[in-house]
């Protein structure tokens, strides 16, 4: 009943139901409604009833209501129907009649803990939060002994449409005197917790649930939210140490987690927590994948620890991983970052020997970096890789080998590199005339003269 609820179309409408849903749809009001459905001749057999309330949620509510006691004339509905209707008139938030087909389940014998599931659900995404809680406490009225299940759901409802966590709490400190809560239950909590950011109300849930439940591997989605509360709350010396409790309870997350949790240390730029989640992870066996070895390598890059971003990147493949361009462009902007000259040549060469090229943008912060570190020679093989290779855009790239080379004094190069990007429509940037104009008026007529047909030739482009 669930699916149907929480998928109100099916994926194929049959040719009555689409007849009679028409019907409805044009509807101005409901009088002459039921005569214009009996004059279909189509009989409203049980599973049609519900596949044209499926189609029915969005529009005229009004007249769903009236099609459905058009078909209670024939056949007796059934609790799918029933329930189907509930959730409908909770959507449309037409809470009077909601309770109107309630009362008369009750009546029918068919009421049951998934209708009031539906009543949570309608309630939440009102925003009617109260009237939701209102609605479990006199579920014993109308016959229907509230489980955990329902509790889980009210709970589920309330966290899940934004409502108040003071209510639910609340309500959870309330019920759970009369119904003991399980591991789904915690869940919902923990989950609750992780969303509020609410590390101390985390910790007490999670002793709560350890102390009733005891330590399971069915509960680990729970430890999960637990550990990443405290992950996200940068309390990182307590996440490790209930890891490392869970690891010898053998109730460790997964790779899920680690992933996760790795994700959230890359934006802290908290490398040294990493390592230690790291290596409580690779110690419990779980095999890493390429995703959680960009982010670990994201995270040393970060804190511009190039050594230790080489060592993740030579392990990978013994564990079957093997670097893409995102790994290995990391890397190169670390090491062109921190001016890692002669390491960043090599590692050039590297990339390009594995088919995995540097981003335009790294190629032009690489190409100043050999410049400003006495390698121009590394900076124009860049360049003539990325022209090769028609690596793009090439604007910046091109414009960081005309300064070196000017600041160098290596004017014939400067002509001959920035008439061949002329001919390819590379744009030079004015900053980029203006230091030549600077330097070579200064060296005499036949500079200037030189400078200033290329500057005719540049104005022309």
């Amino acid at each position: 009943m669930a699916e149907s609820l929480t998928n109100p179309k099916p994926k194929g409408i049959s040719p009555d139901a689409k007849t009679l849903h028409q019907i409805l749809s044009a509807a101005a009001s409901p009088d002459g409604l039921a005569a214009a459905l009996s004059a279909t001749g189509i009989p409203p057999t049980p599973d049609l009833v519900q596949e044209v309330l499926r189609l029915s949620y969005s529009n005229n509510p009004t007249a769903a209501i009236e099609f459905f006691r058009w078909a209670g004339l024939t056949n007796k509905h059934s609790a799918l129907s029933w329930n189907l209707m509930v959730d409908l008139l909770g959507n449309n938030s037409m809470f009077e009649p909601m309770w109107d087909a309630i009362r008369s389940m009750r009546n029918e014998g068919v009421l049951s803990v998934p209708t009031f599931i539906s009543v949570f659900g309608s309630y939440c995404s009102a925003g009617r939060v109260k009237e939701a809680i209102m609605s479990f406490e006199v579920m014993e009225r109308y016959g229907v002994p509230p489980d955990v299940a329902a509790m889980n759901a009210l709970l589920s409802a309330i966290y899940g449409k934004g409502g108040s966590t003071t209510l639910a709490v609340e309500f959870f400190e309330k019920t759970k005197v009369k119904i003991s809560p399980d591991g789904d239950t915690f869940l919902i909590l923990l989950e609750g917790c992780e969303r509020e950011g609410n590390v101390a109300k985390a910790k007490t849930t999670f002793g709560e649930m350890v102390v009733r439940l005891g330590w399971s591997k069915e509960n680990i989605l729970a430890y999960s939210s637990l550990l990443m509360t405290l992950v996200r709350g940068k309390e990182l010396e307590e996440a490790i140490k209930f890891l490392l409790v869970m690891k010898g309870k053998n109730c460790l997350p997964g790779l899920k987690f680690f992933y996760n949790a790795l994700d959230v240390l890359l934006k802290q730029n908290d490398s040294t927590h990493a390592i230690a989640l790291w290596d409580i992870m690779m110690d419990s066996g779980i095999m890493p994948n390429l995703m959680i070895y960009n982010t670990i390598i994201g995270i040393l890059c970060n804190a511009g620890d190039a050594d230790k971003a080489f060592r993740f990147l030579d392990e990978m493949v013994f564990y079957g991983v093997f670097a893409d361009s995102f790994t290995y462009n990391m890397i190169f902007q670390c090491l062109v970052k921190h001016k890692k000259v002669h390491e960043a040549g090599q590692f050039f060469i590297e990339m390009i020997k594995n088919e995995c090229p540097p981003t335009p943008s790294n190629c032009a912060a690489a190409i100043a970096m050999c410049f400003e570190g006495d390698d121009p020679e590394m900076a124009i093989e860049i360049w003539s890789y990325m022209i090769e290779n028609s690596l793009s855009p090439v604007d910046e790239s091109a414009n960081a080998l005309l300064i070196g080379l000017c600041n160098l004094h290596r004017f014939s190069e400067y002509r001959r590199f920035a008439e061949d990007m002329l001919d390819r429509r590379v744009k030079i940037h004015e900053s980029t005339m203006e230091k030549l104009k600077n330097a070579r008026y200064k060296d005499g007529r036949s500079a200037r003269d030189t400078y200033d047909n290329l500057l005719k030739r540049w104005k022309a482009s």
